[in-house]
């Protein structure tokens, strides 16, 4: 069993510090029917060189305008796209109508 450990700071909004740990762990199995392992359960620990820190921050009014406008040109852009696609699509059905090959 492979344990890795990270060290994490969290910082809320509010200025409090929490310091913690991350692990990961990762299970190998290895039969020894053949007796050629011996058997038992061996730990290694990875503690990471890198440590991760966590911030919230408030998000200011700007960034939100920002960010609600890029959702909403968002939104017209798949509708425009939608639109286009129906329009051509039953433009060409019309032309096919028109002209008998549609079965």
């Amino acid at each position: 069993t492979f344990i890795q450990i990270v060290p994490t700071v969290y910082t809320n909004v509010r200025g409090g510090t929490i310091y913690s740990n991350q692990f990961s762990v990762t299970e190998h199995f290895r039969s020894s029917q053949s007796g050629l392992y011996v058997p038992g359960v061996f730990f290694f620990y990875d503690i990471s060189p890198i440590k991760v820190t966590f911030t919230e921050k408030h998000m200011s009014f700007l960034h939100f305008i920002t960010n609600v406008c890029a959702i909403v040109g968002g939104i017209f852009t798949v509708s425009g796209i939608v639109d286009s696609a129906i329009y051509h699509g039953q433009k060409a059905i019309r032309k096919k109508t028109q002209l008998d090959k549609f079965s």
